[in-house]
């Protein structure tokens, strides 16, 4: 729990500085009007009185430098916080690891989180247990794998071309991820799975941090690595790597980051969490609502104190332009959503579900778990509903959804334990 004290009352937020006024403009200015207003001038009510007035006011949600942290961040810079009477400070750490410390020891309200690093804390997978909270999907879509210049040199582009080279020459291959439990992994382990590369058995794995990842590829400490951007492009820009896939290919529409907490600070902070996944949502639905408002939001995020690199490495793949480092170019209509159509943030039952099916297939969880138990325990979906009915925001009609993943199998929900040990090649 956080040393800030509570604040049971609430105090209408003050008007925004000079400074703070000019700022807010200058980083709406070229917005799509309409949308704008409609997210941030209040044409709703907000939780901001008597017994919904947030009990903390002011609150610490980490984040790492990856494109998309970029909710978190504009719900601060466009001052969409104070509309629901809290103040969020993002604060930049530097490696997933630190997140879950800080999180377990209070120096953390919420943060920007991998998904499945969540319901590893939850379980005591990775670290030490603590019971936790999804209160929603900050984003889908929006991750890839790099593979070396070096192995694309010798053909391997793709998995398939990938599983035949590893074949042909005999050696260790070193692949990264950026935390055992997380979304990185699952998607790395499933993609090499996909072409009969066994990641557990056939490769070396290890974990490095987000912003090391080029670094550590252009000094040949791995052959490949998956991440979210902009870590992907900038290898493409910096000529050392190539993209081998998307993590939109491998799943369409995955979940990916949540905004996370533990559970003990979502069951005493019900308003305060509410406060700031609607400040949070919002904040996705500007950045959704034009190409102005993403570039705008590239130009923000890319500074030192938040993902500190150039634009350019974010504003073309936020926007669905691709390219491969090998001169194929496309546009990608699955690109990383923040909002889309309103169902993005829903935190699904059936995405918790499927990470613990992979937690198991890799031999991170010994035995099943009762899935749904678990997801129900964690995805805070009552708390999310509350908050989208002030916002207006849709809500589907299940907590189940379907989806077909790379290698063509079908998840639903449905018998997570067959599922998860269904596939021929697993830990």
């Amino acid at each position: 729990m956080s040393k800030r004290q509570s604040s049971p009352a609430f105090t209408p937020c003050a008007r925004p500085t000079a400074t703070g006024r000019r700022d807010f403009l200058r980083l709406s200015a070229g917005a799509a009007s309409g949308a704008f207003l409609y997210g941030a001038l209040g044409h709703h009510g907000a939780w901001a009185a008597g017994s919904d007035a947030p009990e903390i006011k002011e609150v610490k949600i980490g984040f790492i430098p990856l494109t998309d942290c970029a909710s978190v961040v504009m719900a601060s810079v466009l001052g969409l916080d104070q509309k629901y009477g809290v103040k969020i400070t993002p604060t930049k750490e530097a490696s997933w690891a630190g997140v879950r410390d800080k999180l377990v020891n209070g120096d953390l309200d919420f943060a920007h989180v991998l998904y499945g690093m969540v319901y590893g804390m939850h379980l005591g997978v990775g670290g030490p247990q603590k019971d936790m909270a999804v209160l929603m999907t900050l984003n889908r879509n929006g991750q890839a794998i790099t593979l070396s210049k070096k192995l694309a040199e010798k053909g391997a582009v793709d998995a398939a071309s990938l599983a035949k080279l590893m074949a042909a020459e005999k050696r260790e291959y070193t692949f990264a991820q950026t935390f055992p439990t997380g979304t990185h992994a699952m998607w790395l382990y499933y993609w090499l799975a996909s072409a009969g590369i066994n990641p557990i058995k056939d490769a070396k794995v290890i974990t490095v941090p987000p912003p090391q990842m080029v670094a550590n590829m252009r000094v040949g400490n791995m052959d490949g690595y998956c991440v979210g951007e902009p870590w992907g492009h900038r290898a493409i820009m910096d000529g050392i790597g190539i993209t081998a896939v998307t993590s939109q290919d491998i799943w369409r529409d995955h979940p990916e980051k949540v905004l996370g907490c533990t559970g003990d600070f979502a069951n005493k902070n019900p308003n305060t969490a509410r406060a700031v996944m609607m400040a949070v949502m919002e904040a996705g639905r500007w950045i959704d609502a034009s190409m102005q408002n993403k570039l705008k939001m590239a130009e923000t995020i890319a500074a030192k104190s938040y993902v500190n690199t150039s634009v350019d490495a974010i504003n073309q793949r936020i926007l669905g332009r691709y390219q491969n480092g090998l001169g194929k170019t496309w546009d990608d209509p699955n690109h990383m959503k923040f909002f889309a159509d309103g169902d993005v943030n829903y935190p699904y039952l059936s995405d918790g579900m499927w990470f613990l099916t992979q937690h198991k297939r890799w031999g991170l969880l010994k035995s099943h778990p009762d899935y749904l138990a678990v997801a129900k325990k964690i995805n805070k979906t009552e708390l999310f509903k509350q908050a989208a009915s002030q916002l207006k925001v849709s809500l589907p009609k299940s907590d189940l959804r379907t989806s077909k993943l790379i290698d063509g199998s079908s998840w639903s929900g449905a018998d997570p334990a067959r599922y998860a040990d269904s596939f021929a090649v697993k830990a």
